[in-house]
C-alpha cells in the first residue's frame, strides 16, 4: 500500500498487486470497492493491479473537489506513480474520469474496458429507455441522496445485483456508507450529471472497449442492441461488443476482453 500525496495537500491511498501489463480499476461512485474483486482475482495471476480510492472515500482525503477534471488529474497521478501505461477498467462516472487522461496524456493509457455506463453526456441519451436519461429520475434520485442516503444505496444496489441475499444488501450498504460519505457522494453524482465527456471519448479512437450486456447498471445505463446501437453511433472508431453479463457477475467475460488487449504486451515481456 501507498499513499501519492497531491499539489493541493491531497493524499491518495492506492495499492498494487501481481506483475505483468498494468490494469488500473478506478473507482466509481457508489459503490464499495469490494466489488472488483472478482476482477482483480481474475487478472492479478498475469497482470499487475492497481486500485486505489478517489479523494474524499476509503482512506484517502475526506476533501475535495470533486469536479471530473480533477478527479482525472488524480487518476494520471496514481498511473505516474505506478511507473508504466495501463490498461484501465471502469464503470459509470469513472468512464468519463478515464477518457479525460486517455485523450489529454496518451501516453499513459494503452486502453479502457468499460463494461458498464457510456462516456457522454446524458443529453446524447435522449430517447434511450436507460434511467439516466430520464431527468426526473436523475432529479428524484440526486434528491434521495440528500435526504436519505441509505436508501438511496439500497436502490442501487438492490436494482443491480439481483441475486443478493437481504443480509447482503444490508451489509454491502453500511460498507457504502462508511466508504463514501453522503456529502462527497452527492457531489459526485452531481459532477456527473453535468458532464459531457463525449469529446474526449471520441479522441481515444480505437483504445475504447464497450462491453454491452442486457442489463447495464441496474437499468441505469443503455444495456443490450440499444447499447451497441448508441455506442456504435457515438463512437465509431472504438470496439463495441457484446458479452453475457456484467463485470460483477460474470468477472471473467470482462478479463477475457482484458487478456486480448494486453495480449501484444504480455508477448512482448514473456
Amino acid at each position: 500500500m501507498a499513499w501519492l500525496e497531491r499539489d493541493d495537500g491531497i493524499e491518495i491511498h492506492w495499492s498494487d498487486l501481481g506483475e505483468g501489463p498494468l490494469v488500473v480499476l478506478a473507482p466509481y461512485a457508489n459503490f464499495h470497492p469490494s466489488v472488483y474483486d472478482p476482477i482483480t482475482a481474475e487478472l492479478a495471476g498475469d497482470h499487475r493491479i492497481v486500485r486505489y480510492d478517489d479523494r474524499g472515500t476509503g482512506e484517502s482525503s475526506r476533501t475535495g473537489p470533486f469536479d471530473m477534471d480533477t478527479g482525472a488529474g488524480d487518476m494520471a497521478a496514481v498511473i505516474e506513480a505506478s511507473g508504466s501505461s495501463a490498461v484501465i477498467v471502469g464503470l459509470g462516472d469513472a468512464v468519463h474520469r478515464a477518457v479525460r487522461v486517455c485523450s489529454e496524456q496518451p501516453d499513459l493509457v494503452e486502453a479502457m474496458v468499460i463494461p458498464g455506463g457510456m462516456p457522454a453526456g446524458r443529453d446524447r441519451l435522449e430517447g434511450s429507455e436507460a434511467m439516466a436519461a430520464s431527468d426526473t429520475v436523475v432529479n428524484a434520485f440526486l434528491s434521495m441522496c440528500e435526504t436519505d442516503y441509505r436508501g438511496a444505496l439500497r436502490s442501487l444496489v438492490t436494482a443491480g445485483n439481483p441475486q443478493m441475499s437481504e443480509d447482503e444488501i444490508r451489509e454491502r450498504v453500511r460498507l457504502q456508507a462508511e466508504y463514501l460519505p453522503q456529502e462527497t457522494a452527492v457531489e459526485r453524482l452531481r459532477a456527473w450529471v453535468e458532464d459531457d465527456a463525449l469529446q474526449p471519448a471520441r479522441a481515444c479512437g480505437d483504445r475504447l472497449w464497450l462491453l454491452c450486456t442486457e442489463n447495464a447498471g441496474g437499468g441505469w445505463f443503455p444495456a443490450g442492441r440499444e447499447a451497441m446501437k448508441l455506442s456504435r453511433e457515438l463512437f465509431p472508431d472504438a470496439h463495441v461488443e457484446e458479452i453475457d453479463d456484467g463485470l460483477i457477475s460474470r468477472p471473467d467475460l470482462t478479463a477475457t476482453v482484458v487478456r486480448r488487449v494486453t495480449a501484444p504486451l504480455r508477448a512482448a515481456t514473456a
